[in-house]
């Protein structure tokens, strides 16, 4: 090559990167290839820094809870055991933030009304708006087919600016709570999320004219678990499969009966129903007894149980956190953080494709467990984990969680570090906030 052909050639190399660089972040390029190019980048990630393969393993500490517990959990916590300072709604339980166990609980659980027929043997609920998720995009996509089935007009665009608000960090999930306070926030719709649901009560739900939004696991070939949203709009008994609008993969998706269990079990069978306010009382005849909260917490924790007997590998790993999640939400913290314990030395064991290290980005049950049961060492442990892995400070839960362990053990600087990044992270996110009014700590 001549001397000026080299000369061309090195002035376009700049000129064609700087092309390539403004295609990708354009929204039908970055939305189908971002996701794989943060995979790479998070595999290179790890490949350079070894301390980002730790896996958490709880410590065995047993002998320091007691004292533990009565030195500084007992400051933190009136005698009822109920938190004096309002902490996050767990993944796994529904009521208002600080509100105790106990008292989540409908006041009278409706009987189910018999239905007079059988179900029809197939269901098909029109009027969802279908929409691809934008990267990342899964919770607030989701929410908005759901809604758009009840009239309303916004997408996921509006959904994204209240569950994720701050468009400068990849949060990288929103909980089925959230969900229900923006329904209630937002619409004039109301919206209940439970845990333990099966088939036969999908198939009620849409037969009485009400989508179902579950939360469920996925595992790409090509990427780790993660979790994902959809909408259930339709049943076939005759096929035995349900019509889903997966915003991920397709529209009028077809997901078999026999399928769902073993990817619904990876979030304890959550579910999420929408629905008009003047039709509350079917949907609580429709859950009779799990209309109570801890009722369905109960229910789950059963399940869970007989499953931890039953299942295998990974499998057996769902069922122990599933036991672990529901025993946070009925308040007993020590046996969840027993059963935690149980799934994270499974998780060890596993190779290292199946581990689940995206787990805490969709489920905080642990850190309540091992917080209340005085394990603020395992909490923190188990924080700096998922972080490193993850490689970016973009999760505020855990930031939150691993401010009130180092509160509880007196490290006050890390403390309002910790809460001032889980504020900054997401300003709807009210937890964090309160703890630096409580300390009279300068808000971001």
């Amino acid at each position: 090559m001549s001397r000026k052909g080299t000369l061309w050639a090195l002035l376009a190399l700049p000129i064609i990167c700087l092309l390539c660089v403004g295609a990708y972040f354009l929204p039908p390029v970055y939305n189908r290839l971002g996701w794989r190019v943060e995979t790479w980048i998070a595999d290179l990630r790890r490949s350079l820094r070894p301390e980002s393969e730790v896996v958490f393993v709880p410590q065995e500490q047993q002998a320091q809870i007691d004292a533990m517990v009565q030195a500084t959990l007992g400051a933190l916590l009136p005698p009822t055991s109920t938190p004096n300072f309002a902490l996050p709604t767990p993944a796994v339980y529904t009521a208002t933030p600080g509100e105790p166990a106990e008292e989540a609980t409908a006041a009278t659980p409706p009987t189910p009304i018999p239905s007079p027929t059988p179900l029809p043997a197939k269901i098909l609920l029109e009027g969802i708006r279908y929409e691809h998720q934008t990267f990342n995009n899964c919770g607030p996509a989701n929410l908005s087919m759901a809604l758009s089935f009840w009239g309303w007009d916004g997408t996921q665009k509006d959904t994204r600016n209240y569950l994720r608000p701050n468009l400068d960090v990849d949060d990288k999930n929103i909980m089925p709570e959230e969900m229900v306070r923006f329904v209630e926030t937002h619409t004039e719709l109301k919206a209940l999320s439970r845990v333990g649901g099966d088939v036969d009560l999908i198939r009620r739900f849409l037969a009485a004219g009400f989508p179902v939004v579950i939360e469920k696991g996925h595992h790409p070939p090509d990427d780790w678990w993660m979790g994902h949203y959809m909408v259930i709009n339709g049943y076939n008994d005759e096929q035995r499969r349900f019509t889903a609008q997966d915003s991920l993969i397709q529209q009028d998706a077809r997901l078999p009966y026999d399928e769902l269990a073993p990817w619904w079990r990876n979030f304890n069978y959550v579910y999420l129903v929408i629905y008009p306010p003047e039709r509350e009382a079917e949907v609580m005849s429709i859950l009779g007894p799990l209309a109570d909260v801890n009722f369905s917490y109960q229910q789950a924790a059963e399940l869970a149980r007989e499953e931890v007997t039953t299942l295998d590998g990974r499998e057996r790993y769902f069922a122990w956190f599933n036991l672990g999640s529901s025993l946070v939400a009925l308040g007993d913290y020590t046996g969840a953080a027993e059963a935690y314990d149980q799934a994270f030395a499974i998780n060890a064991s596993l190779p290292d494709q199946q581990r689940l290290h995206r787990m805490l980005w969709y489920q905080v049950g642990p850190y309540a467990a091992y917080f209340y049961s005085g394990r603020y060492q395992d909490l923190l442990d188990l924080g700096n984990a998922t972080l490193a892995w993850l490689g970016k400070p973009v999760l505020e839960e855990t930031f939150y969680w691993m401010g009130l362990a180092r509160e509880a053990t007196g490290d006050m600087e890390k403390a309002l570090q910790n809460y001032t990044r889980a504020a900054e992270l997401n300003p709807n996110f009210d937890p964090p906030r309160q703890a630096l009014e409580r300390l009279d700590a300068p808000l971001p």
